[in-house]
């Protein structure tokens, strides 16, 4: 794909997307270095400066790696922007759904590998969400991501703190809707005392049960949005932002 003149408005962020546009679509392989920042902004009609902040930002998402002396090469062409964008449309349900997966094998791993260091930063953790109120996404947060944290497993930490930014909009949004539960700190409990039993199976267990809860509330909401024709609380945040004061597209647990 030929890359286009850029027009004057928001110069930088066209930049930003027609590269993010040549490197999802495979027009630079892994490992290819780029075209360099004066044969680019003689491409795009733009100056270095504009391309060598474009390419800052493409640096910064993991896309372009800058080689000092070398020129910029390309990392990867998965761009996590476009999977965020794809999670914060679908419905509240099919992220609960991706979210009961990733927590009740987070919960698993945890209870198999868990250390002295792990154990008391859940404890901490678990103190805080009782300390801070069932409505407290924050604290809630944090809990969930001690236990990954407990798996050792970096490259699941690091899905689950991408997918977390979208977890933590959506707990803000529905910890303040008095139609979802509130946190069951109780089952927190118990899934804290699984994990430090060392019982992985137990932990997988009570790590579901938390959200069996929510995702019970979220069809009964949609049932009732359903017959009164209004939107649908599985609908993304940003879908129902214009149409529902409630914040009802809700991802908090029974916790």
């Amino acid at each position: 794909m030929a890359l286009r003149a850029a027009g004057r408005t928001s110069l930088v962020d066209s930049v930003v997307e027609q590269l993010r546009t040549q490197l999802t679509d495979g027009e630079w392989a892994v490992g290819d270095r780029i075209p360099t920042e004066h044969e680019l902004a003689q491409q795009l009609g733009v100056g270095r400066n504009t391309v060598r902040e474009a390419v800052r930002v493409l640096v910064h998402a993991g896309l372009l790696e800058s080689r000092q002396g070398n020129g910029t090469f390309v990392r990867s062409t998965a761009d996590p922007a476009a999977v965020l964008r794809g999670v914060r449309h679908a419905g509240a349900a099919d992220v609960l759904e991706l979210r009961v997966a990733l927590e009740a094998e987070a919960a698993r791993l945890a209870a198999a590998r868990r250390d002295t260091h792990d154990l008391l930063r859940l404890r901490a953790a678990l103190t805080t969400l009782r300390e801070e109120g069932d409505r407290d996404a924050d604290a809630d947060l944090a809990f969930h991501l001690a236990v990954v944290g407990a798996t050792h497993n970096a490259a699941f930490v690091e899905v689950y703190r991408f997918f977390s930014a979208q977890v933590h909009e959506v707990l803000v949004e529905a910890l303040g809707d008095g139609e979802m539960p509130p946190v069951d700190i109780d089952a927190h409990e118990a899934l804290v005392a699984a994990i430090e039993a060392a019982d992985p199976e137990t932990a997988e267990r009570q790590a579901r049960e938390l959200l069996r809860a929510p995702m019970e509330t979220v069809a009964a909401l949609t049932e009732s949005s359903s017959s009164t024709g209004n939107s649908s609380p599985t609908e993304s945040p940003s879908s129902t932002a214009s149409t529902s004061s409630t914040g009802n597209s809700s991802l908090t647990e029974n916790r």
